[in-house]
């Protein structure tokens, strides 16, 4: 069996007045969201690349351009439902997705359990969410931007 892996990285400006969506959940309570092309969902965003990444697809920015009208202000969780199937399309199977959020806000911890069980029906195999913060160091720290790590998992099918 082939076995692939792949890395994704996703990084977003966040934006007064924007809403907060991460990890396909919208955090009602928070001041300002991640700007964007779409809903600036890192966690999705970093999920999708890495899964392009493992299938030898490209990236996010090849596969879904801002030049494309159909996905300006689409929910990441649309564009990883897009990419698991065009992942299967190139014949791969998932195995799993893990990712981790890099940021002060929002607090992750709480809806860990719902983000993934949103993610993983998305995929159509587990994923994993985890959170992290920079102590304070970078533009994470500073609470200008979230970013998000994924590894991603797949093999022939």
């Amino acid at each position: 069996m082939q076995i692939r892996t792949g890395i994704g990285v996703d990084v977003h400006r966040l934006a007064p007045g924007r809403p907060m969506t991460v990890a396909g959940l919208l955090f009602v309570d928070e001041p300002s969201g991640p700007e964007g092309h779409s809903d600036g969902d890192v966690v999705a965003h970093a999920a999708c690349d890495a899964l392009l990444s493992a299938a030898g697809l490209g990236d996010l920015g090849s596969n879904y351009g801002t030049s494309d009208p159909r996905w300006s202000g689409a929910p990441g969780v649309d564009f990883l439902t897009e990419t698991a199937q065009r992942v299967r399309a190139a014949g791969y199977e998932i195995g799993s997705v893990a990712v981790q959020l890099v940021g002060n806000r929002p607090k992750l911890g709480p809806r860990r359990q719902e983000a993934e069980q949103v993610l993983g029906e998305a995929v159509g195999a587990p994923v994993s969410v985890a959170g992290t913060t920079t102590d304070g160091l970078g533009l994470t720290g500073r609470g200008e931007g979230v970013a998000a790590i994924a590894t991603a998992v797949v093999h022939r099918a």
